[in-house]
């Protein structure tokens, strides 16, 4: 993944989750969820990571800003 630095971070109310799970529909379903709650980067690439179970993906949020349904 890309590293992060603090200008992708610079204001109140945005962060970054790196998000790991099991298998690719748990992590769709996170990121679903988080963007149900916050505006979000939305569903992005899950990837695996050789040698390591499970798999991974990397959203951004903004927690100040309602997403798609609302607080």
């Amino acid at each position: 993944m890309k590293p992060i630095d603090e200008q992708h971070i610079a204001e109140p109310g945005l962060v970054v989750l790196d998000i790991t799970g099991g298998d690719e529909d748990t992590v769709r379903a996170v990121m679903a969820a988080l963007e149900e709650r916050w505006a979000t980067s939305g569903t992005g690439p899950v990837r695996r990571d050789p040698g390591e179970p499970g798999v991974r993906a990397r959203v951004y949020a903004d927690v100040l800003r309602p997403g798609r349904d609302g607080p």
